[in-house]
């Protein structure tokens, strides 16, 4: 049977009515979602996408990192299947989009695939990875990353959580703790639909972003311990203030990072400041840099520059400095023939599209290392995302996923 013609497209309602249903699962506190990894919000999320994908007929497999794989039959039981997915949990003041549609975007593809019939000669499976966002568990892409090989299992059940919980804890808590092996899946490709989280599709005017590379990170956890003092009375020139010396890093990641433009971003995200007193000076600081650029060299060179400048600045006021690397990947290459799918199929769509290399990191970052991978990107108003007030169009998630299943049908080859 030939490749579904140009005017084969998705249920456009229904993909929009599964991403506000969920949305009401952890709602935020400013229209959008608090939905963090391992919570009972997160475990009320899977429910859900668990009972669609089996009213669409898909069967779920679960392994022990809490990753779900939701199956459709292919027509040749020894093909490899094609993955599809993204991520369900959220930060804290998260939106309504930011992983999610990528999740319901393959899941509406399996959906229309029913409508219409069609089968594929490869399986196609559609995943929700654990734990991508790191904001409650670090690293981010935790799961994708063991799966992968990046990370051993004993390690991410090991992370701890600003509570002090543990993830094995509070994955066995929630009941998601499967019995499929980590990474004994092999895939014959993978495709991430994902919003940019970028301004770049917007001001370009385009509904596409063709993901060809991804940049590279490190997230640097900073420790800089001074002593606890009244902000009353303890003479300036007698502080050890830990928290003085953030602002000096801070200011210097943002140096670092204008110095390596074009392609290159720094700043400081998390922070957690002791003992957090109106009157006390801080006597130790908590607080991650992250460091980004799609070119290896310079990120190499910013990561070793801020850890000259955290030790510099921490010997000037005479506060201890302990750094921890707590998230890292290199610079991401997407596989190329995948590429071109996803570019063809846009152009058949009639859909404006561009090449774009992603400014943040998916779990379509680690798979790559195991099976030939690309993403799918729709713009967002503004470029804003992980805030609630993350927004995009019904038009660009359709438009978005309307590729995906394009693409999806290539790669799966359509049978009948």
């Amino acid at each position: 049977m030939p490749a579904p013609g140009e005017n084969l497209r998705i249920n456009s309602t229904r993909l929009w009515n599964s991403l506000m249903e969920m949305a009401l699962i952890g709602p935020g506190l400013a229209g959008g979602c608090n939905r963090q990894t391992l919570t009972d919000a997160d475990s009320e999320g899977r429910h859900l996408f668990a009972g669609w994908c089996k009213a669409a007929g898909m069967t779920m497999g679960v392994d022990t990192m809490g990753n779900m794989f939701a199956t459709r039959a292919g027509t040749d039981p020894s093909a490899l299947p094609v993955y599809m997915g993204s991520h369900l949990d959220t930060q804290p003041t998260g939106g309504k989009y930011d992983g999610v549609l990528g999740v319901l975007g393959a899941l509406e593809v399996v959906r229309t695939m029913n409508d219409i019939g069609v089968q594929t000669k490869h399986p196609i499976v559609v995943t929700n990875w654990t734990n991508e966002e790191g904001a409650r568990f670090a690293p981010a892409m935790l799961a994708s990353g063991v799966f992968a090989g990046i990370h051993s299992q004993d390690y991410a059940y090991s992370r701890i959580d600003p509570e002090g919980l543990r993830f094995g804890d509070e994955l066995a808590r929630i009941g998601w703790v499967g019995d499929e092996v980590v990474g004994a899946r092999r895939m014959h490709a993978m495709l991430e639909l994902h919003i940019e989280q970028g301004p770049i599709l917007e001001a370009e005017g385009k509904s596409i972003g063709v993901v060809t590379h991804g940049q590279g990170l490190w997230w640097l956890e900073i420790t800089l311990t001074g002593k606890d003092a009244h902000t009353g009375s303890t003479p300036m020139h007698l502080r050890v203030n830990a928290g003085l010396g953030m602002a000096r890093i801070t200011e210097r990641v943002h140096q670092i990072a204008m110095s390596h433009q074009p392609n290159a971003v720094g700043a400081v995200g998390q922070v957690f400041v002791h003992p957090n007193s109106r009157n006390v000076i801080p006597g130790k600081v908590v607080f991650t840099v992250d460091i980004r650029s799609p070119d290896q060299a310079k990120l190499d060179a910013m990561k070793a520059e801020v850890m000259r400048a955290a030790h510099a600045v921490a010997a000037e006021l005479g506060l201890g400095c302990g750094i921890e690397d707590v998230g890292h990947f290199d610079p991401v290459t997407f596989d190329a023939g995948l590429v071109k799918i996803v570019r063809q199929s846009a152009e058949k769509l009639g859909h404006s599209h561009m090449d774009i290399v992603s400014g943040a990191g998916h779990d379509a970052c680690w798979i790559n290392r195991v099976a030939p991978t690309v993403m799918v990107m729709c713009p967002c108003v503004d470029g804003l995302s992980h805030n609630e007030a993350e927004e995009i169009s019904p038009e660009w998630a359709a438009a978005g996923t309307d590729v995906l299943l394009h693409a999806v049908l290539e790669v799966a080859q359509v049978v009948s």
